[in-house]
């Protein structure tokens, strides 16, 4: 069974997007990854992944406390369900603004694990002016951050394992790189 985690974009989407964000012209629009000045390695297209359904978690920075990191082992997709995408409708200023965020402690232990990919159905791992040095710091350690997926509901009703495909655009030059991720069960 796959699961397209790929947000579908509409014109309308694309039209309220480019009015709050001028990145989402250069590859930043709705499921994608940040590259940042690294090449996505073809060897990450496929991974073993594991959801950590943190929906709970509204008031606060997602810890290391709010997951079974034991159960994060190198070289994973490691994705977060949160649920915002399904409250805030993507595109909007607050999506972009009020989404929730992964802790510092969470990021780097995550990229202590070496995993591969850390990924969620929100606009990033932290936000405003966090985001884009958090981004290349992952980047750095060769962990890149795919962010607005959708359809993670769907992954968790079979559990939490599943093979992660990621497949980004060919694009060359620009700090994040439209692409297409499902899940295989």
């Amino acid at each position: 069974m796959r699961i397209d985690l790929t947000l579908p974009m509409t014109k309308e989407m694309l039209g309220e997007a480019k009015a709050l964000e001028n990145k989402s012209l250069a590859g930043h629009l709705g499921t994608h990854f940040d590259v940042m000045n690294k090449e996505f390695p073809l060897d990450y297209t496929e991974r073993r992944g594991i959801l950590f359904d943190v929906r709970h978690v509204t008031d606060r920075d997602i810890d290391i406390g709010d997951i079974d990191l034991d159960a994060v082992e190198k070289d994973m997709f490691v994705a977060f369900y949160t649920g915002y995408i399904e409250r805030e409708p993507y595109g909007t200023a607050v999506y972009y603004r009020e989404h929730p965020q992964l802790s510092d402690a969470l990021i780097e232990a995550l990229l202590d694990k070496e995993i591969s990919i850390i990924a969620l159905d929100c606009a990033g791992i932290r936000r405003g002016k966090e985001h884009t040095p958090k981004d290349q710091h992952c980047a750095e350690r060769g962990v890149f951050v795919v962010e607005n997926l959708c359809n993670l509901q769907k992954v968790l009703e079979q559990g939490p394992h599943f093979t992660a495909l990621t497949c980004p655009m060919p694009w060359e030059g620009l700090t994040g790189l439209p692409c297409r991720v499902i899940a295989k069960l």
